[in-house]
């Protein structure tokens, strides 16, 4: 019996954690063609998503799906992010939180993301801010 990933419940403990102590939870995502976000804002087949309280509406992180509404120049959307595209849930603030590997043998950048057409969109209220790892990827940091 193969047991279910441990990442959606991190990935709840990590927000829960974040929130508690007063910090803005952020995700970083690998766009791929299951992934509904904003297309205008990927950036090399990558979104940073706040994902705290005060910029979410209706937030579920499900086992399979974090699905939540957000506004991005001042229009609502419906966000949906299989969570095997998530590749770190962290703190803006600080930067602690937790980096993961991609599921599913999902390449980077995978899936279609073209197509943007020519649409002129507002940046969002507050732009997310990319993870300040030196290497690129999320870094992980001891909480205590």
């Amino acid at each position: 019996m193969e047991l279910p990933s441990t990442k959606p419940y991190l990935l709840r403990a990590i927000w829960e954690w974040c929130c508690d102590n007063g910090l803005t939870p952020h995700i970083a995502v690998t766009v791929d063609s299951r992934t509904r976000v904003p297309r205008e804002f990927v950036r090399d087949g990558q979104i940073v998503l706040n994902v705290g309280p005060d910029a979410t509406n209706k937030l579920q992180i499900g086992n399979e799906l974090v699905e939540f509404q957000a506004r991005f120049g001042g229009i609502a959307r419906e966000l949906s992010v299989p969570v095997g595209q998530i590749t770190a849930i962290y703190a803006r603030e600080n930067g602690a939180g937790m980096s993961f590997e991609l599921e599913d043998g999902a390449a980077p950048g995978a899936g279609n993301v073209s197509g943007l057409g020519a649409a002129t969109v507002e940046p969002p209220d507050e732009p997310p801010e990319p993870p300040r790892p030196e290497a690129g990827r999320p870094k992980l940091q001891r909480i205590k």
